[in-house]
């Protein structure tokens, strides 16, 4: 059921009667991005984090990425080097300690001279009941999900403040506003997320940031399948009006669209990328 796509596509042939539509070619760049300083966390991997770091740097950023992974975000970082001919900085960094974050912090304005694009997309999930969950899981889904967000937004936003400029993209959830059974910790994160991203886009607007969320439904790479079942998979795929998932760079490419000029006068919302039918 895997199914990430790691380089461009072929065009696509049209859905015949009562098929699903085919998968749309690789985004070509148009330097979207282009002269900005982009900060992706939890970049490893084949995620949404890892396929948004790829776009912003097939648009033109000069990049950093970061992760809890070693291993993982220097790979990361060899094949988005092997993509776009320059390798992005790197700096590992757990987004549940503080003093990482200020390490992450540092480093970026070393390495970049300033960040233009703060991409908040660090997040936890799981499955259980509320019965059966327990405070440390309910607390570390959270604390990854929700205060990371908090934390991330806190330290970057003071950069921002004094120029006067900068965009925060945060990666919430469509399970924000629609109920999953065993989901209670990640959807009250997620709608914390919302929340958060309304609430200090009116805060940041007076000083000329922006700050919007994407909010998935059932975006697929083989992390997602590796802790999900077939049978959740299958159960939410047959939700999604063009039966299948996204591709982890579709919502990528809202993402980049959040974070470039072409959203000048978008702050404070929240763009749902789903196909679900309800």
């Amino acid at each position: 059921m895997t199914s990430f796509i790691d380089g461009g596509l072929g065009p696509q042939a049209p859905a015949g009667p009562g098929q699903s539509p085919g998968l749309p070619s690789y985004p070509l760049p148009h330097d979207l991005l282009a002269g900005r300083t982009v900060l992706v966390t939890a970049a490893a991997g084949t995620g949404i984090g890892f396929a948004v770091a790829r776009r912003a740097a097939e648009e033109g950023a000069t990049l950093l990425i970061s992760d809890i992974h070693e291993r993982r975000l220097n790979e990361a970082a060899d094949r988005i080097e092997a993509a776009v001919g320059k390798r992005p900085f790197v700096q590992l960094c757990d987004v549940t300690v503080e003093a990482q974050i200020q390490v992450l912090r540092d480093a970026a304005y070393e390495a970049l001279g300033g960040v233009d694009v703060l991409i908040n997309n660090a997040g936890l999930g799981g499955e259980a009941p509320v019965v059966d969950m327990t405070d440390a899981q309910w607390h570390r889904v959270l604390d990854v999900t929700l205060t990371s967000v908090f934390r991330m937004t806190r330290a970057f936003l003071p950069g921002m403040y004094a120029s006067r400029s900068g965009v925060i993209v945060n990666n919430a959830s469509v399970l924000a506003w629609r109920a999953q059974k065993g989901q209670a910790h990640y959807a009250a994160a997620k709608a914390g997320v919302m929340a958060f991203t309304r609430c200090v886009a009116l805060e940041a607007a007076e000083y000329g940031v922006r700050i919007n969320a994407v909010a998935p439904s059932l975006a697929m790479h083989p992390f997602l399948a590796k802790v999900t079942t077939e049978e959740t998979l299958t159960r939410l795929t047959e939700k999604e009006a063009f039966g299948r998932p996204a591709e982890v760079w579709e919502v990528a490419n809202v993402m980049i669209f959040l974070a470039c000029d072409l959203s000048s006068y978008m702050t404070g919302e929240i763009v749902s990328v789903s196909s679900q039918r309800a």
